[in-house]
């Protein structure tokens, strides 16, 4: 038998998602992935033209008949034609987490595509909107050179207050918020665990604040779960985050069949 990749989600658009009643919903920023956040990356990436490979584990016990296997499929990776960049749907046996959330994709790139490490990494928990993410690969798609930094800090909150968020009055040009404060975006110390190629990732000592990173997370009650989190290593080029800056805090509807229920009754709907 084969264990569902990701148990809460639906491995193909076939699923009985389908059957439910669709609602064009805001704001984008607490919509959800509609339950098909593997489906809408992973699509949009084959049309990229990215490969995707399947790495499976599992166990066969000698005296097992063929049909008894068990087998847990671990791990779906995604690479880009030029070797740079690639995204990993996570592991469903051992997640990652953040904010309390497991993580979903981790997405990384590399200056050459025979280094052996990635230059930078960023991770999405599962409830990040998937036309966010989709924004981000694509922008990773067609960088010329991933793993260069680009441009400064103030392309990204310029991104989401272009969309009528609300500049951090503490960190003006770090942080930024939605008019109603429960999503946000900021400039700060990056989580533990997080991949990057920085050497003060590694060198910085335990009351040294390390490289700074770009995280961004929906609250929709204040000291509750989070709805969703992103967190960027900080050698990700900031035009890659404003692209899932400007995504995230867009005003356009998003098609939804499947509401989060901590935010269904602050989401604006129209049936479809």
């Amino acid at each position: 038998m084969e264990a569902p990749l990701y148990p809460d989600f639906p491995p193909d658009s076939s699923s009985p998602l389908r059957g439910q009643p669709a609602f064009w919903v805001g704001p984008r920023h607490l919509a959800g992935d509609d339950g098909r956040l593997y489906d809408v990356v992973a699509d949009t990436l084959a049309g990229l033209g990215w490969t995707s490979l399947t790495i499976v584990r599992g166990r066969h016990e000698p005296d097992d008949a063929p049909e008894d296997r068990q087998v847990l499929r671990s791990t779906v990776l995604h690479i880009s034609p030029d070797a740079q960049r690639w995204a990993q749907w996570g592991l469903a046996d051992e997640p990652f987490h953040l904010g309390e959330l497991p993580v979903a994709w981790q997405v990384s790139a590399r200056s050459e595509a025979n280094s052996p490490l990635a230059q930078w990494s960023a991770y999405f928990t599962r409830d990040v909107p998937g036309e966010a993410m989709v924004d981000f690969l694509v922008a990773l798609d067609a960088h010329g050179q991933p793993a260069v930094p680009i441009a400064g800090s103030e392309l990204v909150v310029d991104a989401v207050t272009a969309h009528g968020w609300v500049r951090d009055i503490d960190l003006p040009h770090a942080a930024a918020s939605d008019p109603t404060f429960t999503s946000h975006i900021s400039l700060g110390e990056v989580p533990p665990l997080i991949q990057d190629a920085d050497l003060r990732t590694l060198t910085a000592e335990a009351d040294e604040a390390g490289p700074a990173g770009w995280q961004a997370w929906a609250e929709p009650v204040l000291g509750a779960p989070c709805l969703w989190v992103a967190s960027f290593g900080s050698s990700v080029p900031n035009d890659l985050v404003a692209a899932f800056a400007a995504s995230v805090s867009s005003a356009v509807p998003v098609l939804r069949r499947v509401l989060p229920v901590a935010t269904r009754e602050r989401l604006l709907r129209v049936p479809a």
